[in-house]
């Protein structure tokens, strides 16, 4: 029986993606892995593979269509020996999806099968995994809104849903709060500039995404910030001892291995400070899983290295400068830029001295690093001299660390960064 390939969702945070090329051509015989296309999400492009074994009927999407949104029908899969003429026409709701993920996530039939009703006696659509996962978190599935065909929940709405204990009957709505002003559309806002000579850049899907999420992470994350300084001159004189041993091998460490490493460290001393907002609970880590802020052009990556605090510092520079350089020319998978509990930016090498960063959801914080500066300081024999100094902001989530416990942790990461022959201890 002819059935549809579906637009996959190759990330956790795809919605919609453009088909950027075909790999095959309609009557092409495929096998489960044979790639299919290249398709390119919000963050990189990567390569879409077969699921089942099937002949290519009919490309329903052409090459570079943008805005493809996930569980779209994007080809037609025939059967050895099935006439694509005869097959009947895609529908949105009784296609199969091709995605690893989905085909796990469903039974390979055509026909949805209902769940229990909800309160008000509604019929809840809901695949039978989908069903098992939510049963074992105690999920509501009547609270879900599925993303399937014809609204159905499959396993990415239950695995990203918070936890809530069914109810006998819905709680009575809090007052709706008014409305806050409207902001001006677009057609208002080419009206304003209409006499003057302007470009339209339209948006791709990674400036969409990052507007998105930095409108939702300043909306609802509750920011609040600590500031220390930082003294550089013992680290600048120890990294310049190792990289003289360290020549021979082709490594050269930067300031900013030494951040990440004193970071990861710091979230072992302080525990609490690792760990992450998860809707109606905070996950705490056991890994210090670090991301790093990575400029790309038209956007930025976060590639996070995992494990930071049992590596060297000598694993963190090659592996990161291996994650920067794939970024620039968004070659990262998704394993490799999601996850972690805490980010760094630095944007001491552009010459910003301080700022405050943004924290990137569910992160718990994220620590603004600025440039190292020649300043006078009256050290501790009350004299005045002059030392490089590193200011540094932490952005915290309050609905995760506290203000204390934030200190407590910038304090251990001053404290490794002025002393970083304790970094190896």
């Amino acid at each position: 029986m002819a059935t549809n390939i579906l637009m996959p969702a190759l990330s956790p945070t795809m919605e919609e993606g453009t088909l950027a090329k075909w790999l095959v051509k309609e009557g092409d015989a495929v096998s489960s892995g044979d790639l299919l296309a290249e398709i390119e999400t919000d963050k990189a492009t990567m390569e879409f593979e077969a699921v089942d074994d099937g002949v290519i009927g009919k490309l329903l999407v052409a090459e570079g269509s943008e805005g493809v949104k996930v569980n779209t029908p994007i080809a037609l899969l025939l059967d050895e020996g099935e006439d694509a003429s005869a097959a009947p026409a895609p529908a949105p709701e009784a296609a199969k999806p091709t995605t690893a993920s989905a085909k796990a996530d469903t039974q390979p039939t055509q026909t949805l099968a209902p769940t229990p009703k909800s309160n008000d006696n509604t019929r809840i659509f809901a695949s039978p995994l989908a069903r098992r996962i939510a049963a074992d978190k105690g999920l509501d599935l009547a609270a879900i809104t599925g993303s399937g065909p014809r609204g159905r929940i499959v396993k990415a709405d239950v695995e990203s849903a918070t936890a809530q204990p069914k109810a006998a009957a819905a709680p009575e709505k809090p007052a709706t709060p008014a409305a806050a002003p409207a902001s001006p559309g677009a057609d208002q806002i080419r009206k304003i500039y209409a006499d003057r000579a302007h470009e339209e850049i339209t948006l791709d899907g990674m400036r969409r995404t990052i507007a998105a999420r930095l409108s939702e992470a300043k909306s609802t994350i509750p920011h609040f910030y600590l500031r220390r300084e930082i003294q550089l001159d013992a680290l600048l004189k120890f990294r310049s001892q190792l990289n003289k041993g360290l020549e021979s091998k082709g490594i050269k460490l930067s300031v900013n291995d030494f951040i990440i490493k004193a970071c990861a460290i710091a979230l072992q001393d302080v525990p609490d400070c690792n760990a992450v907002w998860a809707g109606d609970r905070i996950l705490k880590l056991k890994p210090s899983d670090v991301a790093v802020a990575v400029a790309i052009e038209g956007g930025l990556f976060t590639p996070v290295l995992k494990d930071a605090h049992q590596k060297t510092l000598s694993t963190l520079s090659t592996e990161m400068k291996d994650l920067a350089a794939r970024a620039k020319i968004r070659k990262l998978a998704p394993h490799e830029y999601l996850g972690g509990s805490f980010a760094i930016s630095n944007l001491g090498m552009f010459g910003i001295t301080n700022f405050d960063a943004v924290i990137n959801p569910p992160h718990g914080s994220i620590l603004a690093v600025g440039a190292g500066e020649k300043k006078p300081i009256v050290n501790a024999d009350g004299d005045i001299t002059v030392a490089t100094i590193m200011s540094v902001t932490l952005s915290v989530d309050h609905r995760v660390i506290d203000g204390a416990l934030g200190a407590e942790f910038l304090t251990a990461v001053k404290g490794y960064l002025e002393d970083p022959l304790s970094m190896l201890a």
